[in-house]
């Protein structure tokens, strides 16, 4: 692997973890780890171009149908791609037609970039996942063995304690916290081959003493009146908290990723073209 390399471009693709959600601004908008791994990358190499296409709810056909063909056509140095994990949690899926998708992803993006980084993601510890998470870890076989065959990176955030402990997911239980998504980004900055800025991202939290009976009770509820009900409104109804968003943007100039909000939020369409990050 080639040591601090000197990438020009990157292109992220996926859901709302590559979106940034829990990473919460101040101003309402979302950073996450694929805005800090531009601005790390930013800082090495002047004229640096990133675009997130990553959007909340999207499914790994939606990813394929929206996102790759705009990925392709940029011909980024570096392309992140993580889907899939939203198919796995509907009721029903078919894990044959989710694999299938994933692997026509890789087939048309391995050509279009210098490096494809794909990703066993991070799976919360906990009861709610327990269900899902043969399906998660078949797709994770899958993904490897795409990456041996393609040439891919795969970064394994699955396999990092830090990452499975609750505290570095945020109340809705779905997404990480601001910490969280720093450490998805120092292990992508670290698998491309960069210098560590932090050698212990993946290494257990230190140990608190859990919350108590009563607290644990109040903070399911919240979870269940704020986010598991109304997540489970949208999949009885077919709707997605993706509907009528397109990818997020990183300014330099901001600090911050935005939204690129069209005209017609009927007709969002893609991103399809670069934002200037440093000087």
């Amino acid at each position: 692997m080639q040591t601090n390399p000197a990438h020009t471009s990157l292109v992220a693709l996926g859901d709302s973890f590559t979106e940034g959600m829990s990473d919460l601004l101040p101003d309402g908008s979302y950073r996450g780890w694929a805005d800090l791994l531009a601005a790390r990358m930013a800082a090495r190499t002047p004229g640096f171009r990133y675009a997130n296409l990553a959007v909340r709810g999207k499914l790994i056909g939606q990813i394929v149908e929206e996102q790759v063909p705009v990925a392709v056509a940029m011909g980024a140095d570096v392309i992140t791609l993580v889907g899939g994990l939203n198919d796995t949690l509907r009721p029903k899926c078919d894990m044959g037609r989710v694999k299938g998708l994933l692997t026509e992803a890789v087939e048309r993006l391995t050509p279009a970039c210098k490096e494809l980084v794909l990703m066993r993601s991070p799976g919360r510890q906990g009861p709610v996942l327990e269900r899902f998470r043969p399906r998660m870890e078949e797709l994770f076989v899958h993904v490897e063995e795409l990456a041996q065959r393609h040439g891919a990176l795969v970064v394994d955030l699955y396999g990092a304690p830090s990452l499975g402990d609750p505290r570095m997911w945020d109340i809705d239980r779905l997404h990480l916290t601001a910490e969280g998504h720093r450490r998805v980004a120092e292990a992508v900055w670290q698998g491309l081959g960069h210098d560590p800025q932090d050698t212990e991202w993946h290494t257990p939290m230190p140990a608190t003493l859990p919350p108590g009976w009563a607290a644990r009770r109040v903070a399911d509820a919240r979870f269940a009146r704020q986010y598991l009900l109304p997540w489970i409104g949208r999949r009885l109804t077919g709707r997605s908290s993706g509907d009528g968003r397109t990818g997020a943007q990183f300014s330099a100039e901001l600090g911050k990723a935005f939204w690129v909000t069209p005209v017609d939020h009927t007709n969002p369409g893609p991103v399809t073209d670069w934002r200037q990050v440093g000087p």
